[in-house]
């Protein structure tokens, strides 16, 4: 069992960035691949980012690569996805999500068991 919390959304300019942490309580999150996902209103979740176990292993959406890097810090059991050159269309609610899902599933929420509950990135134009 984990726990999951999000934080470090908010409300940025166009080309501004954002650095979101994502801290795991209960188990260790080093048992875990770790991904981001994104949902706006009315759309399906989408994968942002994710990151291996091991950490040394990442993965990102084609809209997010180059504009973000995932990282973990094992010892503080956090998680991060630092975010740049922000868009009006990264706008959506950002969820951490943790998992044992093989590399295939990597990208797809169904290979996530455990989810926060979300921070908010709101970018104006």
């Amino acid at each position: 069992q984990v726990q999951l919390v999000e934080s470090g959304g908010g409300l940025v300019q166009t080309g501004g960035s954002l650095r979101l942490s994502c801290v795991g309580s209960g188990d260790s999150l080093r048992s875990y691949n770790m991904g981001w996902f994104r949902q706006a209103p009315g759309k399906d979740r989408e994968f942002v980012a994710a990151i291996r176990r091991s950490g040394g292993y990442t993965y990102y959406s084609d809209f997010m690569k180059g504009r973000s890097t995932i990282s973990r810090d094992k010892d503080q059991n956090t998680v991060y996805l630092q975010m740049d050159n922000l868009k009006p269309e990264d706008t959506a609610v950002y969820y951490c999500a943790a998992g044992m899902a093989v590399l295939s599933a990597t990208r797809l929420a169904s290979g996530y068991r455990y989810w926060g509950q979300g921070t908010q990135v709101t970018v104006s134009p």
